[in-house]
């Protein structure tokens, strides 16, 4: 008797961090289902990049920040499921997200919500909408951040939303038990994405301040990310929930 192979949804899987989870997954055996929200052109080499790793993958566009359309994306995401002759997904990960500096006396109102609607409101609400698809026993992970425990300059809203998030976590693992679904969060430190503009990747003077913060004595890389959410879905995972997993090489300890 075979076992169908297990199956996840990943916003923003496009790039960065979500892009290393799909991949990270995809060496798992797990099929894929990852959004984005705009640059269809990379959501489609994942996709084949998944296919070469030997996972069946399909990407559908998803604004987070627009909760109106979750119901049709549900839809949509029956309809890819029924195409692998499945009718629910096992793993969510809770990845899309964006950056805005927040600094006191030069934030808007338009900046508090434009982070609460793509931070908060949209894992919350796609999460919700999701969970009659997700399968008993699955996982949630969502993505917090080292900015959650630690203070940077700017970035006070974004921290704050992430430290929503692990709350949140801790909510649903309780709620979510009661159908065998486990729900983490993964929290990364610096990371050399196109986030906050790419200054962590791609400005020298940035990666050495960063680094010279880390225990381990560097900034950490998207495949520092990846494959530790893939790992949280894991079976091996299977009794730990509710956790809050920081991964930023011991930023500021």
């Amino acid at each position: 008797m075979t076992t169908s192979p297990r199956t996840a949804v990943v916003t923003g899987g496009n790039r960065g961090l979500g892009r290393s989870t799909v991949l990270a997954l995809a060496r798992d055996g797990v099929d894929v289902v990852l959004t984005y929200r705009s640059h269809a052109d990379e959501a489609g080499a994942v996709v084949a990049e998944a296919g070469a790793l030997g996972a069946r993958a399909t990407a559908l566009r998803l604004d987070t920040a627009e909760p109106t359309t979750f119901p049709a994306f549900a839809d949509e995401l029956r309809a890819a499921l029924a195409a692998w002759d499945r009718s629910t997904v096992d793993l969510l990960v809770n990845n899309a997200g964006h950056a805005t500096v927040t600094r006191l006396g030069a934030t808007t109102a338009a900046d508090l919500d434009g982070l609460y609607a793509v931070h908060f409101r949209a894992p919350f609400l796609l999460t919700q909408e999701l969970a009659p698809v997700l399968a008993d026993g699955g996982a949630v992970v969502n993505l917090s951040s080292g900015l959650a425990r630690f203070a940077g300059d700017g970035w006070s809203a974004y921290g704050s939303m992430k430290a929503a998030i692990d709350q949140l976590t801790r909510y649903w693992a309780k709620e979510l038990g009661v159908r065998g679904i486990r729900v983490n969060a993964v929290a990364p430190g610096p990371i050399g994405t196109d986030f906050g503009g790419g200054a962590v990747r791609d400005d020298g003077a940035v990666r050495r301040a960063m680094a010279g913060q880390a225990a381990l004595g560097r900034v950490g890389e998207p495949d520092d990310i990846g494959p530790l959410v893939a790992a949280m879905l894991a079976g091996p995972m299977r009794w730990v929930t509710g956790q809050r997993i920081e991964a930023s090489g011991g930023t500021l300890l």
